[in-house]
């Protein structure tokens, strides 16, 4: 069957890396694979770009206003291709994909990643295309969501339910697990002694994950333990991580906060760590971040936002959001365990996450979900 995936760049991110998984890891026996991206380059471009069996295209799209030339280059690309289906990533390529995919008789898959995103943040195009998204969402032959949440958010806002279904993420379980000699690299690169508390926070510089939270409840436990460290692991935009730097250093956080930036060997980022905080605020339907922090076997406190809960599957390391103090306690908390404690929870974690959410079950799912449309 030839799957035709369509996403507007290959940037770092969560809906990026499970596309990524999810081509690398279907049955290339039962399925052609290409992946069409709107722009060239992006930080995993070349990752992709080296998984054997699949094409990478892009297309050279100009900017945001290249607008006719990049359908003309996407229609003759689909009539060249003849795909079964057209799997498009996120609102762009969903909506592009319904436009077009028919034409050239493929059915189409819708794919949904975000769960109660607060668009008030961003400018007029994503507002734009959920709208859109939310009216056209009827002619999609399917629609996948990685979460309950997000599905219960789509709902909500229009969206068809008539051929929605969810499957989870699924994480890279031989790649994500615990590696106490990548922990002591980690470690020696960031200046942090190995019996020094580290306490992390992953993601991308952006509202959404809602960093002041993580940086105040930070400075309620540099206050009850103060040797504690942190660090930021992400990018994002220089005038948003100069606001951030500068509450941090208002907070008193001063040397015991590292901004690390983005990392590219993410198993080892989770290694050096003693906890994961996820603070996100909304937005996330399956955080990736916590389920590849549970296979490396680190504990995780996170806030209630998409199906963080259900992931962690304990209530007692969940938490409202945009409440510093009750994640500072949970953080605490755990911090006040004996080591031997925190590590049968991370044992437990990383169980939890191979029984539950493995890369194969994604794979497996997806297959039949798809050889079932055609």
């Amino acid at each position: 069957m030839r799957l035709f995936f369509l996403i507007r760049a290959l940037e770092q991110g969560g809906a990026e890396r499970q596309l990524i998984e999810l081509a690398r890891h279907l049955d290339q026996r039962r399925f052609a694979v290409t992946v069409a991206t709107f722009y060239a380059g992006g930080a995993l471009h070349a990752e992709l770009a080296g998984v054997a069996g699949v094409r990478l295209i892009a297309l050279g799209k100009r900017g945001r206003w290249d607008v006719l030339p990049f359908l003309w280059r996407l229609w003759r690309l689909l009539r060249a291709e003849r795909p079964a289906i057209v799997h498009g990533y996120m609102e762009g390529g969903n909506l592009l994909g319904l436009l077009l995919g028919p034409l050239v008789g493929a059915r189409v898959v819708w794919g949904l990643r975000a769960s109660n995103m607060n668009l008030d943040d961003y400018d007029w195009a994503p507002r734009l295309t959920f709208w859109l998204g939310a009216r056209c969402s009827r002619l999609a032959d399917a629609i996948i969501l990685n979460s309950e949440a997000g599905r219960r958010h789509h709902l909500a806002h229009g969206y068809s339910g008539a051929h929605m279904l969810v499957i989870p993420n699924g994480i890279d379980v031989e790649r994500f697990r615990p590696d106490a000699a990548a922990r002591a690299r980690v470690r020696q690169a960031w200046h942090v002694a190995p019996d020094v508390p580290l306490i992390g926070l992953v993601g991308r510089l952006d509202p959404m994950k809602d960093h002041p939270t993580f940086l105040r409840a930070a400075a309620l436990v540099a206050a009850q333990n103060p040797r504690a460290r942190f660090v930021c692991v992400g990018d994002g935009p220089p005038a948003y991580r100069a606001q951030l730097a500068q509450l941090a250093d208002t907070l008193g956080l001063g040397p015991r906060l590292i901004w690390a930036g983005a990392c590219g060997d993410m198993p080892a980022v989770y290694n050096g760590l003693d906890l994961l905080a996820s603070s996100s605020a909304c937005g996330e339907g399956f955080a990736n971040v916590i389920g590849e922090a549970m296979a490396c076997a680190l504990p995780v406190v996170a806030t209630d936002v998409g199906d963080a809960a259900v992931i962690i599957g304990d209530p007692a390391r969940v938490v409202a959001p945009g409440d510093p103090a009750a994640l500072a306690g949970r953080l605490l908390g755990l911090l006040a365990l004996a080591p031997a404690g925190r590590q049968a929870l991370g044992a437990a974690g990383r169980d939890r996450i191979v029984a539950n959410y493995s890369i194969d079950r994604l794979a497996d799912t997806t297959q039949a979900v798809l050889e079932g449309m055609t």
